[in-house]
């Protein structure tokens, strides 16, 4: 299977799938776990756990989130305005994932409209990721991002 037919099985699958959790990294850094969401141990002594949907997309920079009139939030926005938006997003069911552009960005559009792009401003690739941990195992997970230009599914393993 190549990684566009892997993605498209990814997309089907995951209409229907709620938002879950959503959570910031580093700077700008947003990630959104989709479908049923489960605590997971951080690997660290202090006991503390993540909260892992069975999907995450991670995008690193530069994302919006749109309704059908204007541009929500993003991040270039004042990040006060950002989670009243995240709020909103919360819960929403997945509609739509698909890719956009001659170097791949991902849109997830939700049952209410709402939209979340990436879009790389920086040189370089894409540095959105979605990783589908449905399956059970040992390196089971499947990792799909953007290298050279195209659309890549590896294990994860790989340094972007």
């Amino acid at each position: 299977m190549t990684p566009a037919e892997a993605f498209e099985a990814l997309a089907g699958a995951l209409r229907g799938l709620p938002i879950g959790h959503i959570w910031r990294g580093y700077g700008s850094a947003l990630f959104l776990e989709l479908g049923f969401v489960s605590e997971v141990p951080r690997g660290t002594r202090d006991g503390k756990t993540w909260l892992l949907g069975q999907v995450t997309l991670g995008i690193e920079w530069s994302w919006r989130i749109e309704d059908a009139t204007a541009i929500c939030c993003g991040s270039w926005s004042d990040e006060a305005l950002w989670e009243p938006v995240f709020e909103q997003l919360l819960g929403t069911r997945i509609a739509q994932c698909t890719l956009f552009g001659a170097l791949p960005e991902v849109a997830l559009t939700t049952d209410t409209g709402m939209r979340l792009l990436s879009f790389s401003t920086t040189d370089g690739q894409p540095r959105w990721h979605l990783v589908d941990r449905r399956e059970e195992g040992e390196g089971a997970d499947r990792w799909f991002s953007v290298r050279n230009g195209k659309l890549h599914l590896g294990d994860g393993s790989e340094a972007a």
